[in-house]
């Protein structure tokens, strides 16, 4: 599985990605911000969290470094030891959540996805 962004006509990249960029351009490519490493620009951790989230659940919003173009991202953390200006890395899980434990059929979504871990 990748977490794919989407770079533009005019640069940009976003994530996601979207039907137009934010200048309004077309999609021409997609990057898969597995292969980097970010840095961790603030985070936070939540101890209310919703059912089948874990709790504690440490979230970080992240800066990556993309041939010279600003990508951030928000997502779970891998722990709770981190600082701002840590670089942290993608890193694949099969359950962000339970998928059994909210309000949604569980076969209705997907759960897996990505959280930042410390490099």
């Amino acid at each position: 599985m990748t977490m794919e962004a989407t770079r533009y006509e005019d640069g940009s990249i976003s994530y996601p990605g979207h039907p137009r960029g934010p200048g309004g351009t077309e999609p021409v490519e997609t990057i898969d911000l597995s292969e980097y490493t970010a840095e961790v620009v603030t985070w936070t951790t939540s101890t209310a969290t919703p059912p089948g989230v874990r709790e504690p659940n440490h979230l970080a919003i992240v800066e990556f470094d993309v041939d010279g173009e600003s990508v951030r991202a928000i997502g779970q953390l891998t722990t709770g030891d981190v600082e701002t200006g840590d670089e942290v890395r993608p890193v694949y899980v099969d359950e962000l959540r339970e998928p059994g434990a909210g309000i949604r059929e569980p076969d209705s979504q997907e759960w897996d996805g990505y959280r930042f871990e410390p490099v």
